[in-house]
């Protein structure tokens, strides 16, 4: 084997390596399984500290466009004013200089849905006008896509990652499956950013609407014919979350499904296609 045909071989395994890396990749997830970082799992009961979100509230107020026949809430990221951006970093700096580990677990699951949300607009406005989330690849590494990785924030003198916070302490302390309504990565494919900040006492019921509003949305579940659903990606990326089959899948969407759908989710035996949308969320 000459020389030229050898280097032009590692050439192309390179980049048929980098081609399929990339294409794992491309969609911006890589369907990371939980990874608990357990020193995020300290907090007290006894607490009766509350963390103030009136500033998240009142960026959503102002620029979350909800109530439209598309089903799907935006974000009028074009209107966001210099005033209100520095509203959401004061929010931003404020949830800081929390100490997340002294709070009950009621708050602090509230606390880091928020801080996920709000970290996320953040990250648009600061790249923005963009297509998509996942043409901001601020992660690190060679290949890197999207923002998820990039340590962004920092608490109790760590440094914090939309990943770290999704994977490393929601899913894995709360093991609670509808984390998924719950983050949301501004995207239309996405389950929708809710009008109000998460509290203690409304976590619960914000959980259950954005599991119901999703799932009976076409972007959430959808069937096809008698033989075939489509179905959100975050199914397939997640599945662990959801029971660890396809079947822990369709259990799931018929709990939170239309009643005329439910029993047809329970005996559906075709095919589940999956699909996701990653056009940004704005509101034009």
């Amino acid at each position: 084997m000459s020389f030229r045909h050898l280097s032009y071989r590692i050439t192309a395994a390179f980049f048929s390596f980098a081609a399929v890396w990339m294409g794992f990749h491309a969609d911006g997830q890589a369907a990371p399984k939980p990874d608990l970082w357990p020193r995020w799992e300290a907090h007290d009961p006894s607490s009766r500290a509350l963390v103030d979100h009136s500033k998240w509230g009142l960026f959503l107020e102002r620029y979350l466009v909800t109530g439209s026949s598309s089903g799907i809430n935006r974000v009028r990221y074009a209107g966001v004013t210099p005033e209100d951006r520095q509203l959401l970093e004061t929010y931003l700096a404020e949830l800081q200089a929390v100490r997340v580990t002294s709070l009950t677990r009621a708050e602090q699951k509230a606390y880091w849905i928020n801080l996920y949300n709000s970290l996320t607009i953040k990250v648009i406005l600061d790249h923005y006008p963009v297509e998509s989330i996942t043409d901001i690849d601020i992660s690190p590494g060679l290949f890197s896509n999207g923002p998820w990785k990039a340590k962004l924030v920092q608490v109790e003198g760590e440094k914090i990652s939309l990943d770290d916070i999704e994977h490393r302490i929601l899913r894995p302390i709360w093991k609670d499956n509808r984390i998924h309504y719950a983050v949301n990565c501004a995207s239309i494919g996405c389950p929708n950013l809710q009008s109000e900040p998460f509290t203690a006492e409304n976590t619960e019921r914000l959980l259950e609407k954005g599991a119901r509003e999703y799932i009976r949305h076409p972007r959430g579940a959808r069937f096809v014919d008698d033989r075939r659903l489509v179905a959100s990606s975050i199914y397939d990326w997640f599945q662990v979350d959801f029971g660890g089959s396809e079947a822990g899948v369709l259990r799931h969407l018929s709990r939170y499904a239309e009643p005329s759908s439910a029993d047809r989710l329970i005996r559906f035996q075709g095919k589940i296609d999956y699909e996701y949308d990653w056009r940004l969320n704005e509101a034009k």
